[in-house]
């Protein structure tokens, strides 16, 4: 099964950086549209990226300022049951992301436009956390 994995820093706490990927508010500011839920174990997240996209996911991992991850439960079928996740380590005020998303059932070409896909809104996380820069939704993939 092939993995999209992408590492990166931002110039920002640890703190901030799982606020931003874990919480509601955080997460339409650079990925979804609209969405829902709580970051502990169990919580279960509405991710809405228009009526054709009403997707759900449930928290497999969380330690505050740490690990996020989700496991997709209602998706396209090819991201269902995918995990997407981000391990977090700060030194001196800069947090490294790691950054997952786990299980794809093949290299296919939806694959292939997720990996270009993730490139581009982690580049959206990244300047949201270190700048408050928020990209409206319609055009987050053209910036």
């Amino acid at each position: 099964m092939p993995d999209i994995l992408h590492d990166f820093p931002i110039n920002a706490s640890a703190e901030r950086v799982f606020d931003a990927v874990s919480s509601p508010r955080g997460l339409d500011a650079w990925w979804t549209k609209k969405s829902s839920g709580e970051p502990k174990v169990g919580a279960e997240y509405s991710l809405w990226f228009g009526p054709e996209y009403d997707w759900r996911a449930i928290v497999s991992q969380c330690k505050r300022a740490k690990e996020f991850e989700l496991k997709i439960a209602k998706a396209d079928r090819d991201w269902e049951p995918t995990r997407v996740g981000f391990d977090l380590e700060e030194s001196n005020g800069v947090t490294q992301v790691r950054f997952h998303h786990l299980g794809w059932p093949e290299s296919n070409d939806h694959y292939r436009t997720s990996c270009f896909c993730w490139a581009m809104y982690l580049r959206l996380l990244k300047r949201y956390v270190e700048f408050g820069e928020v990209v409206p939704y319609e055009k987050r993939l053209d910036v």
